[in-house]
């Protein structure tokens, strides 16, 4: 039900920076786990970020510890992915994701798959040059 819709993405270099940002609509904002996944050419969608309902939780993939943040404003309805330190291999489409609290897709699959999650954005386009 909630529509999701990514900018932010583009071109930069090797140690340069970026935020992502998802705004929400048509749903309870608030009521939905956040997640960032990325997908380079060739290989799977993988998790890079998640956060809570509330935001009072954040978890990140051990590729992007230390150099990514997830936040969300759910006053704003948008949730953020800012990128630091950004690496060759960070380039990929990221995508903005969501999945409500007790979904069963959720249930079913886990935070950390893509098939767990019921609300996708379109992707938005990193590339980072060396």
């Amino acid at each position: 039900q909630v529509q999701l819709v990514e900018s932010g993405g583009g071109l930069v270099q090797a140690g340069e920076s970026l935020r992502l940002s998802c705004a929400a609509s048509g749903g309870s904002f608030s009521a939905y786990r956040m997640a960032w996944f990325r997908q380079a050419p060739g290989k799977e969608r993988e998790i890079v970020a998640g956060i809570t309902w509330d935001g009072g939780s954040t978890d990140y993939a051990d590729s992007v510890k230390g150099r990514f943040t997830i936040s969300r404003d759910n006053a704003k309805n948008t949730v953020y992915l800012q990128m630091n330190s950004l690496k060759p291999e960070d380039t990929a489409v990221y995508y903005c994701a969501a999945t409500r609290r007790y979904s069963p897709l959720t249930m079913r699959h886990g935070i950390n798959a893509p098939a767990g999650y019921d609300s996708w954005g379109q992707g938005t386009q990193v590339t980072v040059s060396s």
